[in-house]
């Protein structure tokens, strides 16, 4: 199924990017990709950490495109879920500051991977979006609280229900990202960003960079029960008619035809 590629690059002192090559399937992350960022942070020796994309894209989100449907439901968790969650777990437990440089459409997985970076800049003119309502999938709750505590809960409900894309400005209006630039000028300006975050203090750095991680989980934590009924609703969307008409609807390019199960 893998056919793309991580690159790794150490384009300033102290500064370690990862960049996303998955040309043929517009930098879709594939299990690849996602062991390859897993790793790349976790060994890190770095000051900061870049991921970013090529061919004029972040990525347009998990490629779910090669797993065939007799297998989709049964497969997801091990094909999807696992080695998406071990990337971006990977971000979220590194102390070492991380940026996004978004220089296409980020959509969908790719979106939340951007996410799970400290600091986001994108091109002007790039689309972001969330497009589970258009394949019949219901998003984890891990990735839906992670909107919440970027975007609060009604931009949260806009993406996720509605399934438009923004434009970055809009983006940038939302919070979703904290700087847009011009094209052109996107990698020098992320580089100056991990440039000066490489040069800060790196106890300052990753004790503030901790403080605010524990913020946020301190109001996150769930019902076990109430957890498992998620993961349980979850785990449901990948096994019914409706995903399976969403993903192929998605791959042909046309409206798709819900049924409701």
């Amino acid at each position: 199924m893998s056919s793309g590629r991580l690159l790794t690059d150490t384009p300033a002192e102290g500064v370690l990017r990862l960049t996303i090559s998955n040309p043929d399937k517009r930098n879709a992350l594939d299990h690849a990709i996602l062991d390859g960022i897993a790793h790349a942070v976790r060994e890190a020796d770095a000051r900061c950490i870049v991921l970013t994309g090529e061919h004029g894209m972040f990525s347009s989100g998990y490629d779910i495109g090669d797993i065939p449907e007799d297998v989709f439901a049964d497969k997801a968790e091990k094909l999807v879920a696992h080695p998406f969650t071990s990337a971006i777990d990977a971000l979220d437990a590194t102390d070492l500051p991380t940026i996004a440089a978004l220089p296409g459409h980020t959509i969908g997985g790719g979106l939340e991977l951007a996410l799970a970076c400290d600091l986001r800049i994108a091109a002007d003119g790039i689309k972001l979006g969330m497009p589970p309502a258009k394949l019949g999938l219901v998003y984890s709750h891990t990735g839906l609280r992670r909107f919440m505590d970027i975007v609060g809960v009604a931009r949260t409900r806009e993406l996720f229900l509605l399934g438009r894309n923004i434009e970055a400005r809009r983006a940038l209006e939302w919070g979703l990202v904290n700087e847009v630039v011009i094209g052109s000028d996107l990698e020098e300006t992320a580089l100056d960003w991990a440039s000066e975050l490489a040069a800060n203090a790196p106890l300052s750095v990753q004790g503030n960079k901790r403080v605010i991680r524990e913020l946020l989980r301190a109001g996150a934590e769930l019902d076990p029960d109430v957890e498992r009924e998620l993961i349980a609703l979850r785990e449901a969307c990948f096994a019914s008619e409706d995903m399976k008409e969403g993903v192929r609807a998605f791959g042909e390019k046309r409206p798709a035809q819900w049924k409701g199960r």
